[in-house]
């Protein structure tokens, strides 16, 4: 069923660009660089011009690495005029690139996008972005193995296996026409659950070590520091998944998750209903109601913690 998308403006844009960018976020996960190369898969078959995917980060998450054409990924961008399609980012700093005067189609469906593109396709009440790209490239191209397999994981990985609270009829619906189109569900499964490397089981070890509860145990805070990434070799996609334990426990209404980083302190937030996106928006990072993140470029991680405890007693979260 057709919804009310920029399907023209869209289909212009890509047939007017002599070039074309696909962007993921910094620190990728599943939703971002599936949907980038979903839309890379679909567009690559169909047009004659350079496309090119691109992600500004050192390292990508190697479990994702059966995805049809991960190893295409570069870490620099060679088109300097090239139309940019930006996948599962909120802001634009998040791409990691110089995108002054560049024509960007945002794709995404974070509530707290700040809409930096010439066309804004944002579906907040999508379980990920690869289903606003599905919705939104459907109509314009045929999808075909390669894309829906791209899709589907990223759908698979953004809703938790279907857990979490955007999971809808129309989120199965959308699984039902990946699998029509090609995505084999129990291969990717596969690769998301039983390719852990050694050293996030390492790293979870530690930050389990870290568990703190406060608020009369509605509150739950992981840590992890410089020193225990170093001693196990774990690197950020490692710790995919970490904050979810805290979230798990019964008592808990909201977790967060502090990781030390060269650049700062990542902070992970969820939430069972709590709405952790005004905390977020409070540090100028953003996300969804029960999901959302930013970096403490000061500070370390008590301190940020610390911070972070403050706000949520003013903000009046919990009861």
């Amino acid at each position: 069923m057709m919804q009310n998308l920029p399907y023209k403006e869209v289909k212009e844009k890509i047939d007017q660009a002599e070039s074309i960018t696909l962007l993921s976020h910094l620190n990728p996960d599943a939703d971002t660089l599936g949907t980038a190369l979903g839309i890379y898969a679909l567009l690559s078959k169909v047009l004659n011009k350079k496309i090119e995917v691109v992600n500004a980060s050192n390292a990508l998450p190697q479990y994702m690495d059966f995805l049809p054409n991960f190893k295409k990924i570069k870490h620099h961008m060679d088109y300097t005029q090239s139309l940019i399609i930006a996948c599962d980012c909120g802001s634009i700093h998040r791409l990691g690139f110089d995108l002054e005067g560049r024509d960007i189609i945002n794709i995404d469906h974070h509530q707290s996008n700040t809409r930096y593109g010439c066309i804004n396709v944002i579906l907040s009440d999508y379980a990920s972005a690869s289903q606003v790209a599905f919705a939104l490239f459907r109509e314009i191209y045929t999808i075909e193995a390669d894309a829906a397999t791209c899709f589907y994981a990223a759908l698979l990985s953004d809703t938790r296996y279907f857990t979490t609270t955007a999971v809808n009829v129309e989120v199965f619906s959308v699984a039902r026409a990946l699998v029509e189109a090609g995505a084999k569900p129990d291969k990717i499964a596969y690769h998301f659950t039983q390719r852990r490397p050694l050293a996030s089981l390492r790293i979870l070890q530690r930050a389990l070590a870290s568990l703190s509860l406060y608020e009369n145990a509605q509150v739950a805070t992981l840590s992890v520091t410089r020193s225990d990434t170093e001693a196990t070799g774990a690197t950020v996609a490692d710790m995919e998944g970490i904050v979810d334990y805290a979230r798990s426990l019964v008592t808990v209404e909201i977790a967060l998750f502090a990781v030390e980083l060269d650049e700062g302190v990542r902070i992970s937030l969820r939430s069972k209903k709590v709405d952790v996106s005004k905390v977020a928006l409070a540090f100028g990072g953003g996300g969804h109601k029960v999901a959302a993140g930013f970096t403490f470029e000061k500070g370390g991680v008590q301190e940020s913690i610390d911070t972070i405890l403050q706000k949520i007693k003013a903000l009046h979260l919990l009861s």
